[in-house]
């Protein structure tokens, strides 16, 4: 008697998700030219907003996958596409990875070179590097 009530009560659940997904979505595709045309500032928080989402939804279906309820009803050919699609997910994700990584280390490269970094934020960043060396290595023992 209690598997239907858990049952609708565990359809709701995800038809609150699929509601949500959908709101924020909509929401992305809609502020799209405002963040395009903001300054870099704007540009980061928002490419941060939509990281932090899709970290929430990978989570998600990983959690998803891992449920026996879910993996024992889920068809095969479901999961093919859901496979498929993680595979394009993660090469976009490599290749703007490789791609944006690859251009910032050239424009690091040639603003140092050319005398143009940020000496106070180089200096931060050297002493951000080094304490976290420091915590890599642990406490130093002394005898």
């Amino acid at each position: 008697m209690g598997q239907p009530r858990d049952v609708s009560e565990f359809v709701r659940s995800l038809e609150r998700w699929v509601a949500l997904q959908k709101v924020v979505l909509d929401n992305f595709r809609q502020i799209d030219s405002r963040v395009r045309a903001s300054d870099r500032l704007d540009i980061i928080i928002h490419t941060r907003i939509a990281f932090n989402h899709m970290i929430r939804t990978l989570k998600a279906f990983d959690d998803w996958l891992q449920d026996p309820f879910i993996s024992s009803n889920i068809p095969r050919e479901l999961l093919l596409e859901v496979w498929s699609t993680s595979l394009k997910l993660m090469e976009m994700l490599l290749e703007l990875d490789i791609k944006h990584t690859s251009e910032v280390k050239n424009i690091i490269e040639k603003a140092a070179k050319e005398g143009q970094l940020s000496p106070i934020i180089a200096q931060l960043r050297d002493l951000a590097t080094r304490s976290e060396e420091r915590e890599r290595r642990g406490p130093a023992i002394s005898i």
